[in-house]
């Protein structure tokens, strides 16, 4: 993270502020489509996303939490965007598949992602940040404001719960 260009982005130099997004624009984008489970909503959250970070970079606090800061907007405006559609997104595989994007990865990987789409939203959201985006535990802690201890129980339980999953699909096949 260039600190430099975090520092010029907050006294409101606009190239600065696209340089920093263009370095962070994939990973929010992929962490938006795990969220809304379409592009035309990814796309949507990650708009709302740069439109907020832009107009709100200036409260932006510690220069070197700024691919942080970035993420939490991203993740409460996923939150917001599915309880305002306030809809039922489908899980059958058939309807997931049309609707892969190019950003996501083609090969088994993309089995484990469905999974963890299906898991309940306190689950999924550690999962992401600890295996997607790299967070370790103590990252994901001051993230999302809770204990070190609550992160590492819900990560052991989220992944509890994916290995139920796969014993399910195994069966099944």
């Amino acid at each position: 993270m260039d600190i430099k260009k975090v520092k010029q982005a907050k006294k409101g130099n606009k190239k600065a502020f696209q340089d920093l997004l263009e370095a962070e624009k994939e990973k929010l984008y992929k962490m938006a489509y795990l969220y809304m489970k379409n592009e035309a909503d990814a796309l949507e959250a990650f708009q709302e996303t740069v439109y907020k970070a832009l107009i709100s970079i200036r409260n932006l606090r510690e220069e070197q939490y700024f691919s942080t800061w970035l993420t939490r907007i991203l993740i409460n405006t996923c939150k917001d965007l599915l309880k305002k559609k306030n809809r039922v997104i489908p899980m059958e595989r058939e309807v997931l598949e049309g609707k892969t994007s190019p950003y996501m990865p083609k090969d088994g990987g993309s089995e484990l992602l469905e999974m963890i789409k299906g898991l309940e939203e306190k689950y999924k959201t550690i999962l992401i940040l600890r295996y997607y985006r790299d967070y370790s535990v103590r990252q994901i802690a001051e993230f999302l404001e809770c204990p070190e201890g609550t992160v590492k129980t819900n990560i052991h339980r989220g992944i509890g719960l994916l290995r139920e999953k796969m014993k399910e699909e195994c069966v099944n096949e």
